[in-house]
């Protein structure tokens, strides 16, 4: 029974947590759908390391970033933390 609880428990976790690919649906316009646009954005998201993504995204929220902190800003203040987190792994699967 213990067991059983615990893998609900877990699964319930699971089904609350941000999905990365959902989050994606919104930087799709820009970066593309596979991330490898790069005439509106400029570099392409595919390659990149979670861990990068994540500190480029929590920098636009605090309001820093390079050339595209003007259309980033925004974007990355609608995003809650566990957004962040899932959008950022979801982004280092692309390739």
């Amino acid at each position: 029974m213990k067991k059983v609880l615990l893998t609900l428990a877990f699964a319930g976790c699971a089904l609350m947590a941000a999905d990365g690919k959902a989050v994606y649906g919104k930087c799709q316009g820009c970066h593309g759908a596979d991330g490898k646009q790069t005439a509106i954005s400029g570099k392409a998201l595919a390659g990149q390391k979670a861990a990068d993504v994540e500190k480029k995204l929590l920098g636009y929220q605090k309001g820093e970033g390079g050339a595209k902190k003007a259309q980033m800003i925004p974007m990355a203040k609608g995003l809650s933390a566990d957004d962040v987190k899932a959008v950022s792994a979801y982004i280092a699967t692309l390739k």
